[in-house]
Order: C-alpha cells, then sequence, then structure tokens
C-alpha cells in the first residue's frame, strides 16, 4: 500500500464511520420540544458535529490501522485475493 492508497483508504473509512455515528444520540428538535420556526420538527436539536468528527477520527484510526497491519504485514495477500477469485469463478454453473 503506497501513501495515496492509504490516504483513500482513510478517507473511505472515515465516511464510512461518519455516516454510522451521525445517528447515535440524535435528538429532534420535536423531541426536545423546541422547533425553530423555518426548519423541519425532524431536524437535529444538537447535532454534536465537533464531538462526533472527533470520534469518528479515533474510530476510522483504528480500523485503518487494522487494515494497513493485513495489507502491509502479508496476512492476506494479491495471491491470496486472485485464488479466492479463480476459486469462485471455477464453480460457476457446475452445480457444486
Amino acid at each position: 500500500m503506497n501513501l495515496t492508497g492509504g490516504v483513500v483508504l482513510y478517507a473511505v473509512l472515515w465516511f464510512l464511520v461518519l455516516f454510522i455515528i451521525l445517528p447515535i444520540g440524535a435528538r429532534s428538535q420535536a423531541d426536545a420540544g423546541k422547533v425553530v420556526p423555518g426548519t423541519h420538527a425532524s431536524a437535529p436539536d444538537n447535532p454534536q458535529l465537533k464531538r462526533k468528527a472527533l470520534w469518528t477520527t479515533l474510530i476510522a484510526a483504528v480500523i485503518w490501522g487494522f487494515c494497513a497491519w493485513i495489507i502491509l504485514g502479508g496476512v492476506i495477500t494479491r495471491e491470496d485475493m486472485e485464488a479466492l477469485g479463480r476459486w469462485s469463478t471455477e464453480h460457476i454453473g457446475t452445480g457444486e
């Protein structure tokens, strides 16, 4: 994995984790009982984006470190992935 691959992997993981974390602890304006005029009642009352961005960064870094260890440590190699692909295409349509 080169530098560009590492950055792209981290960016993908960061947004994946962000979308998982965003609804956690979310409370709508209707739930809080204070709907701001001109907004939907389902709009978040206090989204706490800084806190969620910090947690996202930390969690994504841990997951990225694990993925980098797998890739750079040779736990799973490109040859392993190619062998898996050959195995799955050999059995297509054979009924096995």
